[in-house]
């Protein structure tokens, strides 16, 4: 009862005095948004990557003069390599409707006569063969057949996106860290500034015999409403965020004729930012209690 009668009384307090609370719960939600935006932008983009990985590792161009039955025994040879784990074959009637499908060069199309896109072979490796160095021999195997035009390789710049993810991944890990402790000094500075406000209520209550956990407890209770409300506030930053931005994340998708619905906190990351904001409200308070209850001894 004690303890329910100190957190309903911690929080009562902090009501009673709006403007303050609602400042210091402010810029620690703000302080703990921006690595929660950070974490929800990587997530949002390796989202994205994933579906770009079902892509073909390597694109094999044929010649020009091979024909659609030229290209079906080769693909069955291909199949064959130990190196590769699937082989599609696409034709020039398909590749001429995908090429259609973007939009955009419609008129264009109608003016060719002919059907000027070669087949092209998507070669899938397997996962053993999927390095860059084991695919650039891969593809330079290919390029050695008779029906080879040219190779592109289609993953290079998907590495290269994932190596930018890591980064930002890093990044998220790193300014967290740093804001972490922000919200530390934050928390202990505003315990502290209560610890003298209340430093008679202390001395007299160290003078009827109240022990240290008994002071100590609505200054705890104190930081983790602080931080509770702090990280409450980064999951409504970060939620409006993506409300604002999805309107402009679909209207782009809309261009590329496909769709991308962003993704938010979950449950499970907002139940980290709430326990994270908790927990560092609790260590905040709990250094700047043992650091200035110790000063106030009653003369």
């Amino acid at each position: 009862m004690q303890h329910v009668q100190n957190a309903l009384a911690t929080l009562g307090r902090l009501f009673d005095t709006p403007v303050p609370t609602g400042m210091t719960v402010a810029v620690i939600g703000i302080s703990l948004a921006f690595p929660a935006a950070l974490y929800v932008l990587a997530d949002n983009l390796r989202t994205m990557a994933g579906s770009w990985d079902q892509t073909a590792a390597i694109s094999l161009f044929l010649r020009y003069d091979i024909t659609d039955a030229a290209a079906t025994p080769l693909a069955e040879q291909l199949r064959k390599w130990p190196e590769i784990a699937r082989v599609d074959i696409i034709s020039r009637d398909s590749a001429l409707n995908e090429f259609r499908a973007l939009g955009g060069f419609e008129e264009a199309l109608e003016q060719l006569k002919n059907n000027p896109l070669p087949i092209v072979v998507a070669i899938y490796p397997h996962a053993a063969f999927a390095a860059p160095a084991q695919l650039e021999t891969l593809q330079n195997k290919l390029l050695r057949l008779q029906e080879a035009d040219f190779a592109r390789m289609d993953t290079v710049w998907l590495q290269r996106f994932q190596a930018i993810l890591d980064l930002i991944q890093t990044g998220v890990v790193l300014l967290g860290g740093l804001l972490g402790m922000g919200v530390l000094l934050i928390v202990g500075n505003t315990i502290r500034l209560e610890i003298l406000n209340r430093r008679i209520e202390i001395e007299i209550m160290e003078l009827v015999g109240a022990t240290s956990a008994f002071i100590r407890r609505p200054f705890l209770y104190a930081g983790a409403w602080y931080g509770l409300l702090g990280g409450l506030t980064a999951w409504l930053l970060v939620t409006l965020a993506l409300i604002l931005l999805q309107g402009s994340v679909s209207r782009l998708a809309s261009l590329y004729r496909s769709e991308f619905p962003l993704a938010g906190l979950g449950i499970s990351e907002t139940l980290i930012v709430l326990s994270g904001s908790i927990a560092l409200g609790l260590i905040g308070s709990w250094i700047a209690v043992e650091r200035h209850l110790h000063g106030t001894e009653p003369n």
